[in-house]
């Protein structure tokens, strides 16, 4: 697989909880609530909602966060991002 490359897809419509853990990327643009932990890139929709407390390596975020917030490398905001709680990180770019 290549960098860029999504390992898994939770679409829009749908509903998760639990505890997530994954290597590579994931795209979130459903509804997640619990914990995700990776050393990977955690990429977070426009129309999703996500809470809990997240460990990662990177996340971009397009979307809707509530919680902790933990990415080793970076964090992404775009301008429709909406980030509720505590972020911890080396580098934010908005």
């Amino acid at each position: 697989m290549g960098k860029d490359e999504i390992n898994a897809f939770l679409g829009a419509g749908t509903s998760y909880q639990g505890k997530l853990q994954f290597s590579g990327s994931v795209r979130i643009d459903g509804t997640f609530k619990g914990e995700v932990e990776s050393s990977g890139a955690l990429v977070i929709g426009k129309d999703a909602l996500v809470t809990g407390e997240l460990r990662v390596g990177q996340i971009i975020v397009s979307g809707r966060v509530e919680g902790e917030v933990t990415a080793a490398e970076r964090v992404v905001l775009h301008k429709t991002a909406n980030l509720v709680g505590n972020l911890r990180t080396p580098v934010l770019v908005m």
